[in-house]
């Protein structure tokens, strides 16, 4: 028989646990806290950080669950740099670095629609970008501001993940 004392004493160990993993990101960056719960509830499949960070987030992103690591881009000029991404499988970030690791970041149809499938963000509104970016919809402000696409005119996609980001974006802020 399972003692349900000890399955209680294990989850709020575990939410503790995670807790201070999220206090720890959100005292680097508040998105890249609010990144790596979008990523860890699977609400989004892979995420990217383009800021740089030195290896201690790095550390906690994969203590919260989450394969990650460092891909190196490029831009126009010839400039280096990396960006970490992280999500909940290796195949995520195996498609990401297959399809980006030293290359020149560009912002071409086909980019979009593989970091728009890869980051999880609706087809229609990935279809949409592609045609005219950034075009206006109907979404409040505050709910855009705390996605990571912009939202297509019309979406029947987007309201229904607006409460799952809303939620976590409630528990990063609480923290």
């Amino acid at each position: 028989m399972i003692d349900q004392d000890k399955l209680v004493d294990v989850a709020e160990r575990w939410d503790r646990e995670i807790e201070a993993k999220i206090r720890a990101l959100r005292a680097v960056d508040f998105d890249l806290a609010y990144l790596a719960l979008l990523t860890r509830e699977g609400i989004k499949p892979l995420s990217r950080w383009e800021k740089p960070i030195d290896d201690r987030p790095l550390t906690i992103l994969r203590q919260m669950d989450l394969h990650a690591e460092r891909i190196r881009r490029k831009v126009r000029s010839g400039k280096v740099f990396d960006e970490t991404i992280f999500g909940r499988t290796a195949m995520h970030l195996e498609i990401y670095a297959e399809h980006f690791r030293d290359r020149p970041v560009d912002k071409s149809a086909e980019t979009v629609r593989v970091e728009g499938f890869l980051f999880g963000y609706p087809p229609c509104c990935v279809s949409h970008y592609v045609r005219q970016p950034y075009a206006p919809h109907e979404f409040p402000v505050h709910q855009q501001e705390i996605l990571f696409h912009s939202s297509c005119r019309g979406c029947e996609i987007t309201p229904s993940l607006i409460p799952h980001y809303e939620r976590i974006h409630r528990i990063v802020c609480a923290v």
